[in-house]
This record gives structure tokens, sequence and C-alpha cells, in this order.
């Protein structure tokens, strides 16, 4: 890689998408992550379904070979195909309400390419705002990193690991199914492969099955950490290690109080993803 910055013209580009929060949206969410939500008052969206508004949308004949769009025009074309979803930070505003017509305005923040263990990376970075006609609601930086076509990373270092589940001040224990992957797959207009498609994922992509979805596990989190009543102002996660379908997958909270982190975890005590809340409301 030259020492100039990458896709240095891309750097504060901006799109602009509408999307509604439909009474169907918000039932569909629900009967998909129910009981693990945290109570809103009446009228209020639950936390975590601005993630299935304005999803990137494709006809079928500009799809890549796994399933994502190939050319996204929003997003500038660095030279990895593999698209994941690596974490973020949300910051909560104000509540979203059933019926509202919310205009996300994306900003690309950063584009940087790196050389790790597997291979050459790059990582986008990508501002939202999502706006109600009472204001803004919520504030995003949501990272993505592409990865070369034939490597998989394991997470298995020692300083990748997190506290263990029985560790846990609270916890819930969700059942990855693959019915209920392809649920939010369908809710959020995801083609990913690999969140569905079992031969794909593990012969292809080389996972050990399917992949459970980023978002969906960032979206436990925060329910887990508004759960007691106080939706966090700042959450801000990272994944670690991907989560597999047929594998108990364990949404956990350390400590008291109204700072403190969270993850995700296997029986066995690796961690898929972290997660730190602070400046409840």
């Amino acid at each position: 890689m030259n020492d100039a910055k990458p896709f240095a013209e891309w750097i504060g580009r901006q799109s602009e998408s509408v999307d509604y929060v439909t009474e169907r949206l918000v039932a569909s969410f629900r009967a998909i992550f129910e009981p693990h939500l945290a109570q809103v008052p009446d009228g209020t969206a639950p936390l975590g379904i601005h993630w299935c508004l304005s999803p990137s949308i494709a006809p079928m004949a500009e799809l890549g070979p796994d399933g994502h769009p190939a050319k996204n025009r929003d997003l500038p074309p660095v030279p990895q195909p593999r698209r994941m979803w690596a974490g973020g930070t949300v910051e909560t505003l104000g509540p979203l309400h059933i019926g509202d017509r919310v205009r996300r305005v994306s900003t690309i923040a950063d584009v940087t390419g790196k050389r790790g263990r597997s291979g050459e990376l790059w990582f986008v970075a990508v501002d939202h705002e999502y706006m109600t006609e009472r204001g803004p609601a919520i504030r995003e930086r949501h990272d993505i990193v592409y990865r070369e076509a034939s490597s998989i990373v394991s997470a298995t270092k020692a300083e990748e690991q997190g506290p263990l589940e029985h560790e846990a001040s609270q916890r819930w224990e969700i059942d990855p199914t693959p019915t209920l992957l392809f649920r939010y797959s369908a809710i959020t207009f995801n083609g990913h492969r690999i969140h569905y498609d079992q031969p794909y994922a593990t012969q292809v992509e080389g996972y050990e099955g399917l992949v459970v979805h980023g978002p969906l596990q960032a979206t436990l989190l925060l329910n887990l950490a508004a759960s007691d009543g106080s939706t966090p102002r700042r959450f801000s996660y990272r994944g670690l290690a991907p989560a597999f379908a047929g594998n108990p997958l364990f949404v956990c909270r350390g400590g008291e109080g109204r700072t403190g982190e969270l993850w995700t975890a296997n029986p066995y005590g690796r961690v898929h993803m972290k997660a730190i809340i602070a400046e409840a409301e």
C-alpha cells in the first residue's frame, strides 16, 4: 500500500434514504426477539430496530456471489470482497415511534487499509444520523471490515477473550436457530449467504456453520443493557469471533450500575462480541 490516503475522495461523501417505522415492521421485530427486548412505552419502537431501516436494495442481477450487492454505490470500491459487520457506536438521542418517517443521512468517515494475520484488511467507517420530524433520534458510527476471499479469522488469542459466562451478573440464553437467522435476514433484507446457506457458509467461506449476524447480537446486547429501564446514551460494541447457529448463545452483562461491559459468548467461553455502555439516561 502506498503512503497516500486511500479513497480520499470518498471521505465526507454523503447519501440519504427514507424509511418508515411501520406497525408490521415492529410486529415482525418483536416476533423475532421477544422475550429478549427491553420494555418501552406504548407507541415506541423497540431498541435496535433502526438496523432494519433503509437496507441496501439491489435487483437480483446486481448481486455478487455472496448475496450482497456487487456494487454498492454508497460505499467505496475497496479491493477485498468479504464484507463483515465489525462493530460501532450508537448514541440514542430520542426514541423512534411507530409511524415515524425516518430520514437517514450517511457519511463516509474513514477508509483504512491494513495487513493483519489473515491478510489484507480494509476498514470503512460510516456515520449515520437517523432523523424524525422531532429531530435527530440516533447517531451511529458503523464500522465495516473487508477481508480476502479465502481468509477465515478465528479469535483464539488470550487478549480477545472476555469475561466468562459465569462472571455475568445478568444473562440471557438464546438458541440461534437457522430459522431465527433467516427471519432476521428477511427483516433486514440481508442477502449475505453465510447467514442462511449452509453449504456456501461452510464449503465456500470455510465457516463452522451459519454465522449469527453482528447486528442481531448487538440488538440483544443493547436490549439487555436497557432491561433495567435505562436506555444507554452511548453503546459501543465490537465483534471478536463469529458465532454460529446451533450453539447456545449467552448474552451477558457484568457488574452493576449505569456503566459496564456486556458480551456474547458460547458455552465454552469464547467471546463473540463485546459492548460498553455509558451515560444511561
